[in-house]
């Protein structure tokens, strides 16, 4: 008796040890949701941050010619 106990817990630790080390390797994805979301925030702001310098850019040399124009007409 004491021996078919034994061998009953070691085959029971031995498939609970082998489905949970399975389980691990098969699904090793977590936090993927989360990378991927953190890399779009990054390549977001990347391209606002290029937006920012052009449009600036665009609008200082659009506020250049129009005061350029506006002192002409006046004077």
């Amino acid at each position: 008796m004491v021996l078919e106990d034994l061998a009953r817990r070691v085959a029971v630790a031995w498939t609970a040890w082998r489905v949970v080390a399975t389980n691990r390797l098969v699904r090793n994805e977590h936090g993927e949701g989360v990378i991927s979301a953190a890399i779009a925030v990054l390549v977001m702001a990347f391209l606002g941050a290029a937006m920012w310098v052009a449009f600036k850019a665009i609008f200082d040399g659009a506020s250049t010619r129009v005061e350029a124009n506006v002192n002409d007409i006046g004077s």
